[in-house]
């Protein structure tokens, strides 16, 4: 799986944070009204990046677990969550999500902002699942996006960003048909002594069908799987390779 180095940790605290708190609250209302009676405050938030959507969850009484494949990441998000970290409700830890196993076990495990696509093939998503299985328990949630293909199409732009602190400029391109999108991230970054940093990341997304995401969840272990719209989280999608971003909703 990717993994990203400080200036872009930086990045994505500063610009990217937002989508995690607009997900979050239709996430945890979902779940909570979907299991009132089991709906325990035990969240494994997979590929937690800074730490936003772990931000929401801790702040509504849950005891968080954030993964990450990036330090640098994980070190922004235990910033971001101190005082949840030495009251001993938050904890945050390097794994890549393609492979992991945890000593404790999780009621609801939730990824977001299309971090799974960030995984190099199904076989590597696979498993993820199966790791995510794994940790969680009898009656429990599981809850991620992809971007479709879809989605990805959407890629093929460039877009310039300018702040006090910030001067960002996206490339995305995807041809529609291969496996895999890709975006370059590059600029300047205002660091705490108030100097600029020049910053460049290549990140990328692999296509997955979601018919094939739904059967390698069925070959991980789920029997009740439907895609959906982040609106709607508790509604199947007919034609999920229509939308720009699905989010799977499986039970164990």
């Amino acid at each position: 799986m990717q993994a990203y180095g400080p200036s872009f940790a930086h990045i994505y605290n500063l610009r990217w944070g937002e989508f995690a708190n607009q997900v979050a609250p239709r996430i945890r209302e979902f779940y909570e009204k979907s299991t009132p009676e089991l709906a325990r405050r035990n969240l494994l938030d997979l590929c937690c990046g800074t730490g936003q959507l772990a931000l929401h969850f801790l702040a509504h009484g849950y005891q968080v677990t954030g993964i990450d494949l990036s330090e640098a990441m994980l070190e922004i998000a235990r910033q971001n969550t101190q005082r949840y970290l030495e009251a001993g409700e938050a904890e945050f830890i390097l794994s890549d999500a393609a492979s992991f196993h945890l000593d404790r076990g999780y009621d609801l495990v939730v990824s977001t902002f299309d971090s799974l696509n960030h995984l190099p093939d199904l076989a590597a998503l696979e498993g993820c699942f199966r790791s995510v299985y794994g940790v969680l328990a009898k009656g429990g949630l599981f809850i991620f996006d992809i971007n479709t293909r879809t989605g990805l199409a959407r890629w093929n732009n460039i877009v310039v960003e300018e702040t006090d602190d910030l001067a960002l400029i996206t490339r995305g391109v995807y041809d529609g048909e291969s496996e895999r999108a890709y975006m370059r991230i590059s600029g300047f970054v205002r660091n705490p002594d108030g100097l600029f940093e020049r910053f460049e990341e290549t990140v990328y997304n692999t296509v997955y069908n979601t018919q094939d995401v739904k059967e390698a969840l069925s070959r991980a272990g789920w029997t009740v799987i439907h895609p959906a719209r982040i609106q709607d989280l508790g509604t199947p999608l007919a034609n999920p390779e229509s939308e720009g971003r699905v989010f799977f909703v499986a039970w164990k």
